[in-house]
């Protein structure tokens, strides 16, 4: 392999990797707040116990996402210097403010959250809480802000030799090393024409991979027998935060699936295999590429997608045939993890309100029924499926964009470092494969010791400061009138 592709493998291998863990951090972030706002408002210590286990269990996907997250930034420099020094101004900016105004946020009320419960009142902690949640939060709005540039550039101007050039200028061959993107609007920048779809998108993703984290390991717990009360109750609040992630999940994918459709059309011509530019076409449901011949082969709705694209099945959608064959993205990886995105997202709602039912009918928490426990199973591998889908979902976005690594700009084989050979890449490919499958490795572990010892449900109300004490004391009170 070239030091192109070998390039591309490893940037995604290590951002594939690193985004396990955000995900669930802002998703177990909505999670706290959601507990430790029940706890002060009612003061049932089970709530309070709910809190501080799945604290320690954000504690360690946090730590996990800092430590594969730096790498990234490594890489601009070592493999993508070319792109880093024509994007340094748009990418040095939106990665300055996700510093300052997202990761400080986040990291200084983390150790507050972590080790306060019993040196602050609940107030501050709370607050706490409610901070590294935002923080986590806003993290992701300017990551995702800066990977929409790349998907859908606007605000900025393309300075080449020390001028600004017209609009529309677009450098060619050994032009880029002396081209460079410079902002002239920050927000048209930020809140480019991507932004809001994909972040609306990323984040509910991310809502729905805590929420199942939580629900996975609540529905072990009942299937064992074990911290009943504690499960029952996480599970109830997983379960709410999932119905409804599942839901606007499927809203927020629509609503990108048409901004994909204005500002991409090439991309949404291979997500949906259609080679040839027709009105009546057809939407996928499961089926094969065959690019050879130009066809796909499965399942298919006729006027479907027509019918979103333009609210009519006659609409027109552009085909592949009407772009070059070298703008053309790989079309059977688009088409295939698009709609295993799509299918695990149409199963995680039917998982989610399956258990709203049954919560409904009073049946949830029937283990004597096989129906029952059979859905318990699902519920414990029902982790894995936000994970999959969010990295499928990741990989439709980026092998999308291809041949572009600036969509329209700058192709992706113009970023590359001069100086960097195959080998090179190579060797240090098979160096962060070691590293992060003993970064995984520890991540079980740790993982899988905090569900076996499960939460401290010993600790009381009388283990806690005077401030604790009386909060529970005086909502109890309260409780009772």
């Amino acid at each position: 392999m070239n030091v192109e592709i070998l390039s591309r493998v490893q940037f995604a291998f290590t951002i594939m990797f690193h985004y396990i863990y955000p995900p669930m951090s802002i998703g177990l972030g909505v999670i706290l707040v959601i507990m430790e706002g029940m706890w002060l408002k009612t003061g049932n210590i089970r709530y309070h116990n709910m809190a501080r286990y799945w604290t320690r269990v954000f504690g360690l996907t946090f730590a996990l996402g800092v430590a594969t997250g730096i790498v990234m930034e490594f890489e601009f420099g070592t493999n993508w210097a070319t792109y880093s020094r024509f994007v340094g101004d748009v990418f040095g900016s939106a990665l300055a403010a996700e510093g300052i105004f997202a990761f400080f946020l986040e990291s200084g009320f983390l150790a507050i959250l972590l080790f306060g419960w019993n040196r602050v009142g609940p107030k501050l902690h709370f607050f706490s809480t409610i901070m590294v949640c935002l923080g986590a939060h806003f993290s992701a709005v300017w990551i995702v802000a800066t990977n929409s540039w790349m998907q859908t550039p606007a605000g900025f101007s393309i300075e080449y030799d020390g001028k600004i050039m017209p609009p529309g200028f677009v450098p060619v061959g050994d032009q880029i090393l002396h081209a460079r993107a410079v902002i002239h609007d920050f927000w048209a920048m930020v809140i480019n024409h991507s932004t809001l779809d994909r972040l609306t998108h990323v984040l509910v993703g991310a809502w729905q991979a805590g929420a199942f984290l939580v629900i996975s390991i609540s529905a072990f717990y009942l299937l064992r027998g074990r911290h009943r009360e504690f499960a029952a109750s996480s599970l109830k609040v997983g379960l709410v935060v999932a119905a409804i992630a599942s839901l606007l999940q499927l809203a927020s994918g629509a609503k990108s699936a048409d901004g994909v459709t204005r500002n991409q059309p090439a991309k949404l011509a291979a997500m949906e295999g259609i080679f040839k530019t027709q009105g009546y076409a057809p939407m996928g449901i499961v089926g094969w590429v065959d690019v050879k011949n130009q066809t796909v082969r499965g399942l298919k709705i006729p006027g479907m997608l027509s019918m979103l694209v333009g609210r009519s099945p006659a609409t027109v959608v552009k085909g592949l045939d009407a772009f070059p064959r070298e703008d053309w993205p790989p079309v059977q990886p688009v088409f295939q993890c698009y709609h295993l995105m799509i299918g695990i997202g149409m199963a995680l709602i039917g998982i989610a309100w399956f258990g709203i039912f049954l919560w409904w009918r009073g049946r949830l928490f029937d283990l004597t029924a096989p129906m029952v426990r059979l859905y318990y199973g699902v519920l414990v591998l029902s982790v894995l499926g936000p994970q999959i889908a969010n990295q499928v979902g990741w990989m439709t976005a980026e092998i999308g964009r291809q041949p572009w690594i600036v969509y329209g700009i700058m192709r992706t084989s113009q970023g590359l470092s001069a100086v960097v050979t195959a080998n090179q890449v190579l060797a240090s490919l098979i160096m962060f494969t070691v590293i992060y499958a003993l970064l995984f490795a520890v991540f079980i572990y740790l993982l899988t010791r905090k569900i076996q010892k499960g939460p401290d449900e010993e600790e009381g109300g009388e283990a806690m400061p005077a401030s604790w004490a009386a909060v529970i004391a005086r909502r109890r009170k309260q409780a009772s009138y």
